[in-house]
């Protein structure tokens, strides 16, 4: 016999309406269900565009965090939790950044992962207590919830200011009162969901919008990238040894066969390969300059042309 906590919240935010352009989506076709559900989703880039102030002050905190030698950690509980989650994991093999750089912490552990955990989300000590193990003075800590109140990560902000961490928050609640202390409140209006309440739907995909650019753009301004170059790429498989050869070839304009020579020189690194080609330097000196520039390419590239020069 299934019983029912006690406990009750009503949440007040836009995501839990009900939607008056679906209210009769069950009687729709196979493609007008997907049509339905299609138009909602393209409101989304709009109402991320609308958040691209507060995005760029997130940005530039966890720059300087990471310049600094802190960490950015992550803070979500349900969907929010996992496209955290996976938004850090794909970060160490696209940019080959050490793992410690971003950091998921998911209300319920690896196991809510795959599998609901009864009153995780609730638990605002836990999330304190994850914070108070785990950060540091100077990092940043970014929280995502589609309510805008979610305990775990409201208690994890909370407990991460106490420590010396900038704080930010992710939220499709701009009806949600503002956590206190907070540096940046990233509010996105993706109105209500298709079903009601599914925050699955519009408010995920706006979370995994905005943590994509959030973190691709701290990569950019770190120097992770070459133009619009995957420079800091971990080449782990074929593929991705194709991948780099190509990316080599498409920004020094040379031949596969010198940039093959080039990568073989340099022992498979391809930042040190190209700076060797674009500026001269054999790859002893081209890997020096990238040492000393934290391995920015344009810098190591202005330093190895001056000493070429």
């Amino acid at each position: 016999m299934m019983t029912v906590s006690p406990q009750v919240v009503h949440v007040d935010s836009p995501t839990e309406r009900r939607n008056p352009r679906t209210v009769n989506i069950d009687q729709l076709s196979t493609a007008g269900i997907l049509a339905a559900i299609n138009a909602e989703d393209q409101q989304v880039p709009e109402a991320v565009q609308a958040v691209l102030p507060e995005l760029t002050v997130a940005v530039d905190i966890a720059t300087e965090a990471l310049r600094a030698g802190n960490r950015v950690h992550y803070v979500g509980a349900g969907t929010s939790g996992r496209l955290a989650t996976l938004d850090a994991a794909e970060l160490v093999p696209t940019f080959n950044v050490p793992p410690d750089w971003f950091v998921a912490h998911h209300a319920g552990g690896e196991r809510a992962l795959r599998h609901a955990v009864e009153n995780a989300e609730d638990d605002a000590a836990s999330g304190a207590a994850e914070m108070a193990r785990s950060t540091a003075a100077g990092d940043f800590v970014l929280g995502l919830t589609a309510s805008g109140r979610t305990p775990f990560v409201l208690g994890a902000l909370q407990a991460a200011k106490q420590c010396g961490a900038r704080t930010g928050l992710v939220s499709a609640n701009p009806e949600a009162p503002r956590p206190a202390d907070l540096d940046v409140l990233i509010a996105v209006d993706t109105g209500p969901e298709a079903i009601a309440g599914s925050t699955r739907m519009k408010a995920g995909t706006a979370q995994k919008i905005i943590l994509t650019a959030f973190s691709t753009a701290t990569m950019v301004k770190l120097g992770r990238t070459y133009s619009n170059l995957m420079v800091s790429m971990r080449a782990t498989n074929a593929k991705l040894r194709g991948r780099t050869l190509r990316i080599l070839c498409e920004a020094t304009g040379m031949s596969t066969e010198a940039c093959t020579n080039a990568l073989t020189e340099a022992d498979g690194d391809l930042k040190v390969a190209l700076v060797h080609l674009l500026s001269g330097v054999d790859t002893a000196l081209a890997a020096e300059a990238l040492a000393a520039s934290d391995g920015h390419v344009r810098e190591a590239l202005n330093t190895a042309r001056a000493r070429a020069s």
